[in-house]
């Protein structure tokens, strides 16, 4: 039988396991990474495993060790599914990443190049939004729910920056995620 500060210290690992294996099945996703990490899958089911196996007298942490079981099995089943997705070539990210890959090896110039430069910002921008949201367990918004959020925002913007070049970046301030923009140097 494990002393509580043992116990407190396994569940801390495993959540910290958790959370980073759900960064690298996203960075997978949205391909980043080259291999689903499926041996880090692994090796996370065999600690929860271990840690059912063991007698947990305190109630909290058995609830704690639960809760990170509960939402190790719900990652497990989304990730299955967006695998199978993959399979299928029916999932949008990992099919628009390939397309833009196809497009950088044209050197014709055409007339709509700023256009895709901002939609491919805004891909970009709306990826890492995603990722932000997920990383806060929250609903991300739609890429049309941006759009049109920063359309809304573009006069406040133009006021404040003026016609400088402008970098958007994605943080987490208390536990949600927001736009940020700034002047590009």
């Amino acid at each position: 039988m494990l002393s509580r500060s043992q116990t407190d210290e396994l569940l801390k690992q495993l959540e910290n396991e958790l959370k980073s294996l759900v960064i690298a099945y996203e960075q997978y996703f949205i391909g980043i990474e080259k291999r689903a990490p499926e041996q880090r899958r692994k090796k996370l089911t065999r600690l929860i495993r271990r840690m059912h196996g063991k007698h947990i007298p305190q109630t909290d942490l058995k609830f704690r060790l639960n809760g990170i079981s509960n939402r190790y099995n719900s990652y497990c089943s989304y990730w299955d599914r967006i695998l199978r997705l993959i399979e299928e070539g029916k999932y949008e990210r990992h099919n628009s990443r390939i397309k833009r890959q196809a497009d950088v090896g044209d050197p014709v110039v055409h007339a709509s190049d700023e256009q895709q430069a901002s939609s491919d910002s805004l891909d970009q921008l709306y990826e890492r939004l995603v990722m932000a949201h997920n990383d806060c367990q929250m609903k991300a918004p739609t890429r049309q729910q941006l759009a049109k959020f920063l359309s809304k925002q573009e006069s406040l913007i133009k006021e404040r920056f003026g016609g400088h070049q402008l970098e958007f970046s994605v943080a987490i301030d208390n536990g949600r995620p927001k736009i940020k923009v700034r002047n590009k140097r």
